[in-house]
């Protein structure tokens, strides 16, 4: 085959095509396919999973990345993607979706107040979330900051009926 080389790693001769670009090989071209590649990535970062959550964190943290996803929010197509987000959780969460509306409803008409301070903690004057511990029971919420919120799920997961 011309324009073709051999993986080390399946030994199968595949097409150049096959291969990912790489200026110090003698063909410019690495000695292992793409497929092998990607298997080795994913099987590395299986193995070392603890370490890439915590890069891929820091990583979504840095300055330029944040500023780019806010200008990204802010432009239409950002604010598209978001309109679609939020219709595919709404299709998929009917029950939570519904518990949620009928909190909101509840604190429009005054049957509900929406406490500024975090049962668990006790933080005041912060935004709080309605957690609902039971989606059957919609207007039973627990008032919680988002850190608390989500210590919560973190040690309990999902409410009930959700």
């Amino acid at each position: 085959m011309c324009g073709s080389k051999i993986c080390f790693k399946c030994n199968v001769e595949k097409p150049l095509s096959e291969f990912y670009k790489h200026k110090a090989m003698a063909d410019g071209h690495l000695n292992k396919c793409k497929e092998c590649n990607r298997k080795d990535v994913r099987e590395n970062r299986d193995k070392n999973i603890d370490y890439y959550r915590e890069y891929d964190k820091q990583r979504a943290n840095n300055p330029n990345r944040v500023e780019g996803r806010l200008r990204f929010s802010q432009t239409e197509a950002g604010k598209e993607v978001a309109r679609q987000a939020k219709a595919r959780w709404a299709s998929k969460n009917l029950i939570k979706r519904a518990a949620i509306q009928m909190v909101n409803n509840a604190i429009r008409d005054g049957k509900i107040i929406k406490l500024s301070m975090c049962t668990a903690c006790g933080e005041t004057g912060v935004r709080t979330h309605g957690h609902h511990d039971d989606y059957s029971k919609p207007l039973e919420v627990r008032w919680l900051c988002s850190k608390c919120h989500r210590a919560w799920h973190k040690e309990h997961g999902e409410a009930l009926n959700g």
